[in-house]
């Protein structure tokens, strides 16, 4: 886990509202180990995260949001190998990163993973255990999308935004 800036989101911000730039942003992301339990991880580092950044009364929602992405990303986007557990995609021993990243107006959460497939929002019947996160996603975020990577990283980014309430104490 670590604190950087995340150069490789820029095309997250196209066809958003501006971000009005002498508000100041912060970022903070971790690598993903290619297994369920990174799941938990990446809540224990958002609740870290917003808890420092002040913005621990919208972990309820965001730790659902992050949730939903990582394990879509576990799901969908890491190759199984034949044991069972996930494949080592190309140099990287954790090809899943999450990027948090705070601005006056504004929250993103944002998971990279190797597949280049968008992402699907599923119609899940009464009875079905899956095909329902994105569906939360887009009922608890105020936005969300993805973008392919482009450059020497291959993969895509599926982003959630939060808007930041004006009046804080």
């Amino acid at each position: 886990m670590g604190t950087e800036g995340s150069t490789v989101l820029s095309p997250l911000w196209r066809g958003l509202p501006t971000i009005d730039s002498s508000a100041a942003s912060t970022s903070a992301s971790c690598s993903l180990p290619p297994h369920f339990e990174a799941v938990g991880s990446a809540r224990k580092f958002t609740r870290n995260t917003l808890d420092r950044w002040d913005l621990i009364g919208l972990f309820d929602e965001v730790a659902l949001v992050v949730s939903e992405l990582v394990t879509n990303s576990m799901r969908y986007a890491m190759p199984a190998a034949s044991s069972g557990e996930f494949a080592v995609v190309g140099e990287y021993e954790t090809p899943v990163r999450l990027h948090l990243m705070r601005w006056t107006s504004r929250l993103v959460c944002a998971v990279r993973d190797p597949s280049e497939s968008g992402p699907v929002v599923g119609e899940a019947g009464a009875g079905d255990e899956c095909g329902r996160g994105l569906y939360l996603v887009e009922s608890f975020s105020d936005a969300w999308g993805w973008h392919p990577l482009a450059g020497a990283l291959h993969g895509k980014v599926v982003w959630a935004l939060f808007r930041l309430p004006r009046d804080r104490d």
